[in-house]
């Protein structure tokens, strides 16, 4: 039994941003994940998300959590992994895409709710992961503490948060910071011109500068500190996917790595089992809670 999170302790109040939430319905049901990542991508970009999960923790007997699921793209490789898989998505919008993308599972069920939601039982859970959801939530700490009620005794978190370029150079973090100027300016605007303004910048800024990194790389130059070298293998259609949620997102958090694991802590998971991924996205790691519930 957990004894840190009580049922009566968890807020009710939804930890969701409206626009937010809003914008992924609109992104996801524009970028539905069912083409544009050729044969194998959409496995490759799953291999480096989930690389800091314990080798076996997805089997048929786990139950596990999609925390904010959004297309489902991860939950199609998770759902035939494993015995049961809550998918957890609190936009009608991007739920339905989840929906028919996941059509041909039998063993996945539909939670219409934000993270911290208190329809789902606390200690269900023998793994959650939640990539790329947390920065986008108003209070990401209670958003952690909340996971890891849902999780059992030594069940494991498996999470990304934006990184605050700690590993990169200054001009690296001043790139971003005009980048962010850009994304409170096209934030706001209607669906339809944010779309047309970020697949402008995905055909004049991702595009030149990965296929830069592409040949660089070909002719054996490293590429790992060129901005957007992450895309030399990826198509287009994902470029404009991720510009969109790049410059369109309205609400965002960056942490440091120490800044993640001392949200970890007081959240109540057992920090002596953090691991973090060394290599892109980061911050992506896994966590466990407490053996016992302390």
């Amino acid at each position: 039994m957990l004894t840190s999170m009580t049922e009566s302790s968890r807020d009710p109040t939804p930890n969701l941003d409206s626009a937010t939430v809003d914008h992924f319905g609109e992104e996801w049901s524009s970028f539905t994940q069912d083409r544009g990542w050729g044969a194998d991508g959409l496995d490759k970009v799953f291999a480096q998300y989930f690389a800091p999960l314990p080798s076996g923790a997805l089997n048929l007997n786990a139950v596990v959590g999609d925390l904010g699921a959004g297309s489902g793209r991860w939950a199609t490789k998770v759902a035939p992994l494993v015995s049961h898989l809550y998918v957890l998505e609190p936009s009608s919008a991007a739920m339905s895409v989840a929906r028919k993308n996941l059509s041909r599972f039998n063993n996945v069920s539909y939670i219409a709710e934000s993270i911290g939601g208190l329809s789902m039982p606390e200690g269900l859970l023998d793994v959650a992961y939640s990539l790329g959801v947390i920065h986008h939530i108003p209070d990401p700490e209670l958003a952690l503490r909340d996971v890891r009620a849902t999780l059992k005794p030594g069940g494991i978190f498996l999470g990304y948060l934006y990184y605050a370029f700690d590993n990169r150079p200054f001009w690296f973090k001043a790139i971003w910071r005009a980048s962010d100027k850009i994304r409170s300016w096209v934030s706001p605007l209607p669906a339809s011109r944010k779309r047309r303004v970020t697949d402008t910048v995905a055909a004049l800024v991702y595009w030149p500068l990965a296929r830069t990194s592409r040949l660089l790389s070909r002719l054996g130059v490293p590429v790992v500190q060129v901005p957007l070298s992450q895309y030399s293998d990826k198509s287009f259609y994902v470029m404009r996917n991720d510009a969109l949620d790049r410059l369109g997102t309205p609400l965002e958090h960056r942490f440091t790595r120490t800044q993640i694991a001392e949200m970890l802590l007081r959240a109540g998971f057992d920090t002596s089992t953090l691991m973090f991924s060394e290599s892109e996205p980061f911050w992506c790691f896994s966590i466990r809670t407490p053996e016992h519930g302390e």
